[in-house]
């Protein structure tokens, strides 16, 4: 276990948000972690649990202490005829693990390459990409009760998964910290290789393999996606709205090539990226932020910019969707308040 006082965030956040945090913990074992709940320092102090920092905008220093998991390991636990099933630790980086299970020839979580952040926020979000997400794959999740110290395990439908979105999200929101998870994954890969621009994509490759659907996946984000160490950025600032049917259907009246995918209760998906397009705020500028000329749900960090500013970039967007479209956009990036 490590504690750092007036610890900079700079290294933990990929917006490139230079903030500092009265304290930062990083623990190695499920063990360590709850010793430390039990030290007057969690209970005399508000603290904040972050993987990558990449699905989160800083608005100013943190008065508080932020933890950070350093359980690491992949661990195959079982083998059927059809199906494997691996644990991995909470701090183990999303995409190594991708790669991992693609070298093995493991189906199931290729479609989601590439996407930043740690093992242990992947249930928390629910992260998704190109028709695919985690909760299709996930087994069970190990946690520990902030308030008890108790080891926990949610089985699949009680993480309650929704479109970027869990218990753990919501109603549990702090209460638990994940230290594990479980993956189901295909040992006879099913490749999904029709949504969106990966169906274009793929067709490069002269044939369809778990590793050939990675490439393409990870060609398209690197052209789409700044590096954040070059541009800070957390990748899709907005959630893709999800509209009544009706709506939908008025909106396309007046925008017959509106992209969108259907959802059940005659709801309909529309993408965020498009919407921001339309309003005129793709490679656009404001001061030190802007939206990405590549991907318009994609806000950057030009250099040197603070919380406010991509806050109030998002919140000039959201008002100009609002008003030609009637949709309301809700950020996917998580606002943290000093």
């Amino acid at each position: 276990m490590k504690t750092y006082e007036n610890h900079s965030l700079l290294p933990y956040n990929t917006f490139g948000i230079d903030v500092d945090a009265s304290y930062l913990v990083e623990y190695d074992s499920e063990e360590e972690l709850v010793q430390l709940l039990q030290l007057d320092l969690l209970r005399e102090n508000k603290f904040l649990h972050i993987g990558g920092g990449s699905n989160l905008l800083f608005i100013g220093n943190y008065q508080g202490v932020i933890l950070h998991s350093h359980i690491m390991g992949i661990e195959v636990k079982k083998t059927t005829e059809t199906d494997v099933f691996v644990k991995v630790g909470a701090g183990v980086v999303w995409d190594d693990f991708v790669a991992y299970c693609v070298a093995k020839n493991y189906g199931g979580v290729e479609n989601l390459s590439l996407i930043p952040g740690e093992v242990g926020a992947t249930p928390i979000q629910n992260i998704g990409a190109y028709g695919v997400e985690v909760k299709d794959v996930i087994y069970k999740v190990e946690c520990i009760e902030v308030e008890t110290g108790q080891k926990r395990i949610f089985t699949n439908p009680e993480c309650q998964f929704a479109y970027r979105n869990s218990i753990f999200k919501h109603q549990l929101k702090g209460k638990y910290i994940v230290t594990a998870v479980w993956y189901k994954l295909s040992r006879n890969p099913q490749l999904n290789v029709n949504y969106g621009s990966l169906s274009d994509e793929i067709k490069k490759y002269p044939e369809i393999t778990l590793q050939s659907v990675r490439n393409a996946v990870i060609s398209i984000r690197q052209r789409k996606l700044p590096e954040p160490k070059v541009l800070g950025n957390a990748g899709s600032f907005f959630l893709n709205p999800v509209v009544d049917k009706a709506h939908f259907e008025q909106l396309q009246q007046q925008y017959p090539n509106m992209p969108f995918y259907a959802q059940d209760d005659n709801k309909v998906k529309i993408p965020a990226g498009w919407l921001i397009e339309q309003c005129g705020w793709k490679g656009k500028s404001v001061g030190k932020v802007a939206v990405h000329g590549s991907q318009a749900l994609v806000l950057i960090n030009k250099g040197g910019a603070n919380g406010l500013d991509i806050i109030n970039l998002s919140d000039s967007i959201r008002a100009s969707v609002r008003e030609k479209f009637q949709i309301e956009l809700t950020p996917e990036v998580n606002l943290i308040f000093g």
